[in-house]
């Protein structure tokens, strides 16, 4: 049986990137509430809706361009955060499986698929979370911002934010002019998942940089996945 020495990958960077990635997507979507409430008070112009229907679009004014640029930045800074999110994930999953020197429950491919497997998303993601935070702290109690951020992000997917995903600059426009509040809890929601989502990755992190730099003995006998 022989043993090797283990060294972790270095987190504190990725973390940092990470959390900051979720924090800067979550301020550019209070900006598009700003929007769409200002929207919402100017009200719809003398020239009616975006959309004219029949496939016709009149051109958008300065306010609702605004709007369009404020939601590209959005979409923007949310994609990026995603992928920062799952590079930080990966790196503390598979630091988590040295410190306990066992295989992890979902392989590693769920660190992608885990978010997108129908009902599977509803808890993969964040058993992958919890898994990582105990493996990496053994005794520690789970925080309770990690059931914050899941069940936010829950919300989300079942509400309205999924709609505004799917809709046109057009149609969220429109619904700015006329029921403006479904759309502003949704970016309620999206920020709350963002902050939440910053602090669970500043918490994990945070475990595993206490030991980052150390090398753990791994009995590789029985050990290995």
């Amino acid at each position: 049986m022989s043993e090797d020495m283990v060294a972790l990958s270095p987190v504190r960077t990725i973390g940092v990137a990470a959390s900051c990635g979720l924090l800067g997507a979550g301020g550019v979507w209070v900006v598009r509430a700003v929007w769409e409430l200002r929207l919402a008070g100017a009200g719809v112009p003398a020239g009616g809706l975006p959309d004219q229907g029949g496939g016709r679009h009149r051109p958008l004014t300065s306010l609702e361009n605004g709007y369009q640029l404020v939601g590209s930045a959005g979409a923007v800074l949310s994609l990026a955060s995603a992928v920062l999110f799952l590079m930080w994930l990966g790196r503390v999953r598979d630091n988590a499986r040295l410190l306990s020197g066992r295989a992890p429950r979902y392989s590693g491919i769920w660190v992608l698929l885990g978010w997108v497997i129908p009902l599977g998303n509803l808890w993969i993601p964040r058993g992958i979370v919890a898994d990582v935070f105990r493996d990496s702290s053994p005794g520690r109690r789970l925080p309770w911002v990690v059931n914050v951020w899941w069940v936010l992000w829950l919300v989300g997917l079942v509400s309205d934010v999924g709609v505004i995903n799917r809709h046109s600059t057009d149609e969220l426009i429109a619904r700015s002019y006329g029921d403006v509040w479904p759309l502003l809890l949704s970016d309620l929601v999206v920020v709350g998942a963002a902050v939440a989502g910053a602090f669970v990755v500043r918490a994990v992190t945070r475990v595993q940089a206490e030991r980052e730099g150390e090398e753990f003995t791994e009995v590789r006998a029985g050990k290995h996945m």
